[in-house]
């Protein structure tokens, strides 16, 4: 295991109790009369993943101190919400490979996995009423609204090779970082706490999903597929001007710009190998890096606005170890 598996293995430690409690959430909550969709959300949820963002709103309600029921609904309900918006990702960006397994798509089908999305959006959406807190429904509607923006950006931008890093931060802001930062700020609502601990636990949410997807699109240049349990070059498949991309046309000669601008307007992967190569030697994945350790920075001192115990410790800790994310 590496020291930053291990690493952050030990944070998730802190809340493997309360995960459980979740995971009895999910599995009764992803119960239907029809068949397939229980198959189907079985399927992607058993798939595993790193569970971050509900995570996140339990190591926040550990930092606070809040130990009611409501954490464990609410956890599922970002859980669940994340796996929707993945079932849907998958479709629009034709998907084969995802935490080194089949897709649902795949597996399934697009109409399928269409409307499993749909039902696992609908199941959150019961459940965010159970909470009976009219804060949590706004924050969680909001969430929602603004990561489907962020879904329908992302499309326009499909092989757009003049994309800038602003409007680059503009999707990752909203279609992954929002939900980070609902997650996180969802545990400073039920603990309650004042107004400055919840906008400290937003902003640590919302730099930490950041980091996280600059991270995974630096990866996609980086990474190693057996690792990653996603395919390289899934992005530039996709036409997706991403940060290393973006750097690379900046710092590159003309013929370098030309070859990474062709690649993205054609989403051709036939280049890949050269693409990789020119975005090592104009120094893009440095850059890249560099932009997710300051969003890493960001969230540390976010959390070191709260309350100083082993959870906020473990947020300090997730950010930190971020920087050495490989998968």
């Amino acid at each position: 295991m590496s020291a930053h598996s291990s690493s952050t293995a030990a944070v998730l430690a802190l809340i493997a109790d309360d995960m459980r409690e979740v995971d009895k959430v999910i599995a009764e909550r992803l119960a239907s009369s029809v068949p397939l969709v229980g198959e189907i959300s079985h399927y992607i949820i058993a798939a595993g993943g790193k569970r971050l963002r509900p995570a996140l709103l339990l190591l926040t309600c550990g930092a606070l101190g809040f130990g009611g029921a409501q954490r464990f609904n609410l956890a599922a309900v970002v859980e669940f919400i994340h796996t929707a918006t993945l079932l849907h990702d998958d479709v629009v960006d034709a998907s084969t490979l995802r935490r080194g397994r089949a897709t649902a798509n795949e597996s399934f089908g697009n109409p399928a996995s269409v409307l499993v999305g749909d039902f696992l959006y609908s199941r959150a959406f019961q459940m965010m009423v159970d909470a009976g807190d009219m804060r949590i429904m706004q924050i969680l509607a909001d969430a929602t609204n603004v990561i489907a923006e962020g879904e329908v950006l992302q499309l326009m931008n499909m092989h757009d090779a003049a994309l800038d890093e602003a409007g680059y931060l503009r999707v990752i802001r909203s279609k992954t970082a929002k939900l980070f930062e609902a997650s996180a700020r969802l545990g400073a609502i039920l603990a309650p706490s004042t107004p400055e601990i919840e906008q400290a636990c937003a902003d640590y949410g919302q730099a930490l999903g950041t980091a996280f997807q600059v991270i995974d699109d630096a990866l996609d240049y980086d990474g190693d597929a057996s690792e990653m349990g996603k395919n390289l070059g899934d992005d530039l498949r996709e036409g997706k001007a991403t940060l290393p991309l973006i750097v690379a046309m900046q710092r590159g000669t003309p013929e370098q710009r030309a070859t990474v601008q062709h690649a993205i307007e054609t989403g051709a992967v036939t280049e890949l190998e050269h693409i990789i190569a020119i975005v090592r030697e104009t120094g893009a994945l440095d850059v890249t890096r560099q932009a997710a350790a300051s969003e890493a920075q960001r969230a540390i001192a976010a959390a070191r606005c709260l309350p100083q115990n082993s959870y906020s410790e473990g947020l300090i800790e997730l950010a930190a170890q971020l920087l050495e994310r490989r998968s």
